[in-house]
């Protein structure tokens, strides 16, 4: 089959990956564009499983004031060279996750930076709510770990869908960017402020 320009335009457009990985993934998905995204966000997070060990010791603090100048973030962004750093993808990306972190206020980068103990605070609250609910003993495990899993994408930056585009995680658009740019990248830390919080 072949695969025209305006497909690799459409698919290079929708995922902002370059023009060969994009041909490459098309030809794979015989020319269907829903699954070339998903071919391409599957390598992007096995490249970037591949290349979160090595060292990323370069990048952005990125700040992020919302217009009326009562909120603000801060944003450390890394990746493993300076010549990436000053990229205006990898300064646009910066750009989009702190206007991600502003909107939806996360307290981690990920599930490992959450203290255990509020984890099992949350189990327990899960817990209880299921069985005052009346809900079938055998049942409450499956119960607590959905919710869990809920609460880790309502407050766990990584897990939480892209405000701008929900069909992407911040994962994902990081490890779409780590195939674009061949870099490991990590969000080092955030803050965010608000004035009277």
């Amino acid at each position: 089959m072949e695969i025209t320009a305006k497909q690799v335009k459409e698919l290079r457009d929708k995922t902002n990956v370059g023009l060969m990985e994009c041909k490459k993934a098309l030809a794979e998905a015989k020319g269907n564009i829903d699954e070339a995204v998903k071919i391409l966000r599957k390598k992007g997070i096995a490249k970037a499983e591949k290349k979160a060990s090595r060292d990323s010791s370069e990048g952005i603090i990125h700040a992020y004031i919302h217009p009326g100048a009562k909120l603000g973030v801060l944003l450390e962004l890394s990746c493993e060279t300076d010549f990436v750093a000053r990229t205006d993808d990898f300064k646009e990306m910066a750009n989009q996750i702190a206007m991600h972190i502003a909107a939806t206020n996360p307290i981690a980068i990920s599930e490992d930076d959450i203290d255990p103990k509020i984890i099992e605070e949350e189990k327990e609250i899960y817990k209880e709510q299921a069985l005052a609910a009346g809900k079938p003993e055998k049942i409450v495990d499956k119960i607590v770990e959905g919710r869990l899993k809920k609460y880790y994408t309502e407050n766990c930056l990584l897990d939480q869908p892209l405000v701008m585009d929900e069909d992407i995680t911040i994962k994902e658009l990081i490890s779409n960017a780590v195939l674009k740019l061949g870099e490991n990248i990590t969000i080092k830390r955030f803050a965010r402020y608000q004035i009277g919080s």
